[in-house]
């Protein structure tokens, strides 16, 4: 296990919210929130610190912690918090504007220990009666319990990314099963799914034996419904519970079950009227010839090529206009042109790696170049680089460069614009950079027009190549700023500014309709992953995937380049950059 800063800042703070609950000596806690503030500031490799009581605000205590926690993987001062924590006093955190302190006092004075047990206090006045908590607060508790109780009728990608990984964990070791895949608008990455389907090839005389290794490989599930070709469970995973089903086929009928179960039926209809027109028919179990026989295909890709049409990835299979022979789905971005990823940070900021680290996972995804993009002074909470730290990042950078042949590594800034518009550097700084990335972090609730005018105040400037997460929005939970969408996109193509697709399941902003609105405009587009740890290079594909939904065709990408075209790209003045699009 590699312990990362994140790690260690999560350990601490985890630490401090138990003790909290268990309202232990404000000094103690005080001593670990001290500790996490510290480490969040600091640069060095948690590897090369040889003494963590060196760095102002970590202790003794602290520091004995920390090193059982590097040691064993795991923390025993933890652990004993969490034994001597009732399970209901964590399940109340996920309250909105609940913190510990209140939770730990409601424990103590009302003996409130679950979520249920709350929301009958607040009923009964016994909250607001408490010192320090009113009507008020009493209502907009009891608003925020309604409001998780809430069974969410779709759920967000980034939550159904985890539940699939759980699943299939459970589904790779069960004997009998000879292949499975998840199917569905899942599959077909939407922003947002209602349930989980999965198609599961087995022999008939195995299927009572995979559901019943089934039933006992998931820990906590609400009901079940068996049949003899299909299970459905509800599934609860964190909070919420999801309905998932799993069919099981003859293994060679498992590649049409999987088409036809992935949809979406668009494409569905689409597909059976080209059968039609050949005198054929498709279903679950195959491919009905116009001579009666069954035909059964080892890939969808053969199952595609029988129609005669190029392999649909399952994201492009949304309106059925994918199958029409004029939309040429070889010109679309794919994983596989994928070239670099220009928007990462690394412990300098808020990132969990080091600058070494975010290099050597790029090169291990064998990326042609990357750019580096910390965070500017501005965001202080992400402990933002000032004109100093950035420039001596940037020497840093190019120390590096030398040392690499396979990979090219250029400097840059996740910039803030600032809420009057300006920017946090001054062209002076900005042009010893190589790729400047603009952003708003701050201020949401300004109107249409004050956002738009800071967008543009950064799109107008000479050395801003990219604006990244456009919207600012957070799936399920935050809507983002008021953009006028079309105006971003002609101020995108008129000052050759790239817009961003920011790959992170939980943002894929820009949204696919977004997307949609560029493709009559001469607009370059970046897939970025936004990585603030090596494992979040891997959202890119969540983010191709949403490119392909809107039919991104890859000559728009800036990130499909090669390397040196993408050198000569960044080179060019901005006001040329156009011509790459046009000629």
């Amino acid at each position: 296990m590699q312990i990362t800063i994140k790690d260690l800042i999560k350990l601490l703070n985890e630490i401090a919210t138990y003790m909290e609950l268990n309202q232990v000596n404000p000094f103690k806690i005080r001593a670990f929130n001290n500790a996490s503030n510290a480490l969040e500031r600091l640069e060095t490799p948690i590897d090369e610190v040889e003494d963590f009581t060196a760095i102002k605000g970590i202790g003794m205590g602290v520091n004995d912690v920390i090193i059982d926690y590097m040691e064993n993987g795991e923390s025993q001062v933890l652990a004993e918090l969490k034994d001597s924590t009732p399970d209901g006093l964590v399940e109340m955190m996920d309250i909105e504007g609940l913190g510990a302190k209140s939770i730990a006092k409601f424990h103590e004075q009302l003996n409130i220990d679950t979520i249920e047990g709350l929301k009958k206090a607040c009923e009964s006045g016994e909250v607001s009666a408490l010192k320090g908590f009113g009507p008020k607060k009493e209502q907009k508790i009891l608003e925020s319990i309604k409001a998780l109780n809430n069974m969410p009728s779709r759920f967000p990608i980034h939550y159904m990314i985890k539940l699939n990984d759980y699943i299939e964990s459970v589904l790779k070791d069960i004997q009998g099963i000879q292949r499975y895949s998840v199917a569905g608008s899942f599959r077909r990455g939407a922003e947002s799914s209602k349930d989980l389907d999965y198609v599961v090839s087995v022999n008939k005389e195995d299927i009572e034996s995979v559901q019943r290794a089934l039933k006992s490989g998931f820990k906590d599930y609400v009901e079940v419904v068996s049949g003899q070709t299909k299970l459905t469970m509800k599934i609860k995973y964190e909070r919420y519970v999801v309905s998932v089903d799993f069919r099981f086929v003859d293994d060679e009928a498992f590649i049409t079950t999987l088409h036809h179960f992935t949809g979406s039926k668009h494409h569905n209809v689409e597909m059976r009227r080209i059968a039609k027109s050949r005198n054929e028919s498709i279903s679950e179990y195959g491919v009905t010839l116009a001579d009666g026989k069954v035909k059964t295909f080892d890939s969808e890709r053969e199952f595609f090529e029988h129609f005669s049409l190029p392999y649909i990835h399952p994201a492009m299979r949304e309106s059925g206009h994918e199958v029409n022979q004029s939309v040429d789905i070889d010109a679309m971005i794919r994983m596989e042109d994928i070239r670099s990823d220009l928007h990462m940070h690394t412990t300098s900021s808020d990132g969990a790696h080091t600058l070494v680290q975010m290099i050597e996972a790029a090169r291990a995804l064998e990326y042609e170049y990357i750019c580096i993009t910390d965070h500017s002074k501005y965001l202080t909470v992400a402990n933002g680089l000032n004109a100093e730290r950035l420039l001596a990042q940037n020497e840093e950078i190019k120390s590096l460069n030398e040392q690499y042949d396979d990979i090219d590594i250029y400097s840059g800034i996740e910039m803030d614009i600032l809420p009057d518009g300006t920017l946090d550097f001054d062209d002076d700084v900005l042009s010893q950079l190589d790729f400047v990335i603009a952003s708003i972090h701050s201020n949401f609730n300004q109107s249409e027009e004050e956002i738009m005018k800071r967008i543009e105040s950064a799109m107008n400037n000479q050395y801003v190549d990219l604006i990244a997460h456009p919207t600012g929005r957070i799936l399920h939970k935050r809507k983002g700023y008021d953009v006028n969408m079309e105006q971003l996109i002609q101020l995108a193509s008129d000052t050759n500014t790239a817009l961003e697709i920011n790959a992170n399941p939980m943002r894929l902003d820009l949204s696919v309709d977004h997307l949609a609105l560029t493709k009559d405009h001469d607009v370059f587009i970046a897939i970025n992953t936004d990585a603030h740890h090596i494992d979040h290079l891997n959202f890119m594909k969540y983010g191709v995937h949403h490119a392909m939904k809107a039919f991104v065709r890859k000559e728009k990408v800036i990130n499909h380049m090669s390397k040196e075209a993408f050198k000569t790209f960044i080179k060019t003045p901005k006001s040329d950059r156009h011509k790459r699009l046009k000629g």
